[in-house]
């Protein structure tokens, strides 16, 4: 799939495939983005609790960076593999196999961040200020006969 993707692209925007001597500086690169992406999902596991504190702007905003930063993983996953066809010894042989797993836990923490933004979306500010002052007594009457905490949104 990769293969196809990178085939469509002008010459131009065909990337630069790094030396193995690259290894440690894309291996800060993609620990980092790891990382970043861990501490996103959590901010916005604490906003599902009270997702109007966010706004539409925010989650817009997050969802394009997320779904643009989805888009180039192919980049780093062929830059990988391209680093596995030459010989390498044990050490970044082993180092590639890592941030290749990297390459899979920080894809599924971004479709985790996406779908958390998807659901967060539909509980913005905006989203609780358009309603009729009706709609947030019925609901929160309705999780009250449920069982369920009726502060929550």
């Amino acid at each position: 799939m990769a293969e196809k993707e990178e085939k469509k692209r002008p010459i131009a925007e065909q990337p630069y495939w790094h030396p193995i001597a690259m290894l440690a500086t894309i291996a800060r690169h993609i620990d980092g983005m790891v990382e970043e992406d861990q501490e996103q999902l959590a901010t916005l596991q604490e906003a599902r609790t009270r997702p109007y504190f966010l706004d539409d702007y925010t989650v817009n905003h997050v969802e394009n960076a997320f779904t643009a930063q989805r888009e180039d993983f192919w980049v780093f996953e062929e830059q990988l593999r391209s680093f596995q066809a030459v010989q390498l010894t044990v050490k970044p042989l082993a180092e590639v196999a890592r941030l290749q797993s990297q390459m899979a836990r920080l894809r599924q923490i971004n479709s985790g961040v996406l779908a958390l933004a998807e659901e967060l979306s539909k509980g913005t500010i905006e989203k609780q200020l358009a309603k009729s002052d009706f709609e947030p007594r019925l609901e929160a009457l309705l999780r009250m006969a449920n069982g369920e905490d009726p502060m929550k949104e």
